[in-house]
C-alpha cells in the first residue's frame, strides 16, 4: 500500500491546485484542461452555463469522478489518494435531503460519528457547528421545522462536520430570498476567514458572487475562458473600460443624465452601456497630475446627480460587472 502523507499544519497556504484536467465520454469532451488553485481561507467563485463542466469538474474534484487526464492535490495529497482526500473535503451538494424526524443536534452528531469522533465529541462538535451557523437555538428542534434557508445553513454545517481543508457548496442560495441570500453568503465568507477553509462555490447569482469571492473561474463548453480575482476578470474581458464607472438611473433620466455628466470636468464622455439595458458608462479622462483625481470626479459625479433629483440606481467604480463578462464570455455555448 502507498503511504500517503499527511500535510504539515500550516506548512502551506495553496489548499488546492488542479492541473490540465480532461474528462472524456467517448468522442465528446465535457472538460479541457482545468488548471487553477485556490488558497486557505479563500472563496472561489465557479461559474458557467449549464452543459459548461462545472459538475464534471466537481465530480472529478471531490473523486466522485476519475478524471481521462490530468491531476489534483487537495492539503498536500495527491488526486492519486482518493480515499485520503474525502477525509479533508466537505460537500453541500444541490438539493440535499434530510431525515426529518431527526433533530439538527442528533444529525450532526451522526456524521461526526461517522467520521471516527467519539460519541461526547460528536456531541460537542455537533453543538459548535450550530452555534457556527446561527442554529444554536434549534438544535433540538425536527429538521422537519426548519425553512428551507435554516436546512441550508444546516447542509453547510454537515459539510464542515470533519473539519475539512476544502469544501465544495454547489448553489448553495438556490431558493432563497434576497435576504437570505446575503445571509447566507456572508456566512460563507465568514467560514471560510476565521477556520482558513477553502471555499468553492458554484453558483448563478454572479452579483452576489462579486461581493463574497476572492477569485472565479468561469467555464463554457468545457474550457476555462476566465480565472483571476473578479477586477481581474472584468479589466481583461474590457480593458476599454479601465477608467469607466458604471451608473443605473431610471429610463425617464437617461437623457437629462448624459446631458449633465458630459460637461463636467474630468468625463470624457458618457454613452449607454451596449449590454446592460439603464446603464451608463462614463469615461473618465486620465489623470495627468494637473486635472481632478478620479475619486473626485466620481463625487463630482454623483453630488451633481443628486443636487439634480436624479435617482442613482445603482453606481459601479470597477469598471463593469462580473455578470456582463460572464454573458459576453459565455455567448457562444448559450446559442
Amino acid at each position: 500500500m502507498n503511504h500517503v502523507p499527511e500535510p504539515a499544519a500550516g506548512s502551506r497556504t495553496e489548499i488546492l491546485a488542479a492541473e490540465d484536467l480532461r474528462k472524456t465520454y467517448g468522442e465528446r469532451v465535457a472538460l479541457k484542461g482545468l488548471t487553477f488553485s485556490l488558497d486557505a481561507g479563500k472563496v472561489l467563485g465557479f461559474l458557467g452555463p449549464n452543459g459548461a463542466g462545472k459538475t464534471t469538474s466537481i465530480r472529478i474534484l471531490t473523486t466522485i469522478l476519475r478524471p481521462s487526464s490530468g491531476r489534483f492535490v487537495v492539503d498536500g495529497i495527491s488526486s492519486e489518494h482518493p480515499v485520503a482526500i474525502r477525509r479533508r473535503i466537505g460537500v453541500l451538494p444541490e438539493g440535499l435531503g434530510f431525515p426529518r424526524q431527526m433533530t439538527a443536534h442528533g444529525y450532526l452528531t451522526y456524521f461526526a460519528q461517522l467520521y471516527g469522533r467519539p460519541a461526547a465529541e460528536a456531541r460537542r462538535v455537533a453543538s459548535d457547528l450550530l452555534e457556527d451557523v446561527g442554529l444554536q437555538n434549534r438544535m433540538d428542534s425536527s429538521i422537519g421545522s426548519f425553512s428551507h434557508g435554516m436546512r441550508q445553513r444546516l447542509g453547510i454545517a454537515r459539510a464542515l462536520v470533519n473539519d475539512p481543508a476544502v469544501v465544495f457548496l454547489d448553489e448553495p442560495t438556490l431558493g432563497l430570498d434576497p435576504r437570505g441570500q446575503r445571509e447566507l453568503l456572508r456566512l460563507i465568507q465568514r467560514i471560510a476567514r476565521e477556520r482558513g477553509t477553502g471555499v468553492v462555490l458554484c453558483s448563478h447569482l454572479l452579483s452576489e458572487i462579486e461581493g463574497v469571492c476572492d477569485e472565479v473561474v468561469i467555464l463554457s463548453a468545457g474550457t476555462v475562458v476566465a480565472k483571476g480575482t473578479v477586477a481581474e476578470v472584468v479589466g481583461a474581458s474590457r480593458p476599454e473600460l479601465d477608467h469607466v464607472v458604471r451608473i443605473r438611473v431610471p429610463a425617464e433620466s437617461l437623457a437629462k443624465t448624459q446631458s449633465l455628466l458630459e460637461v463636467l470636468p474630468g468625463i470624457e464622455n458618457a454613452a449607454l452601456a451596449e449590454e446592460s439595458p439603464g446603464w451608463l458608462d462614463v469615461k473618465l479622462q486620465a489623470s495627468n497630475g494637473s486635472g481632478p483625481q478620479e475619486s473626485q470626479v466620481r463625487n463630482n459625479l454623483l453630488e451633481t446627480l443628486i443636487r439634480a433629483d436624479v435617482p442613482i440606481l445603482g453606481f459601479d467604480t470597477g469598471g463593469g460587472r462580473l455578470e456582463d463578462v460572464f454573458l459576453r464570455l459565455t455567448a457562444e455555448a448559450i446559442r
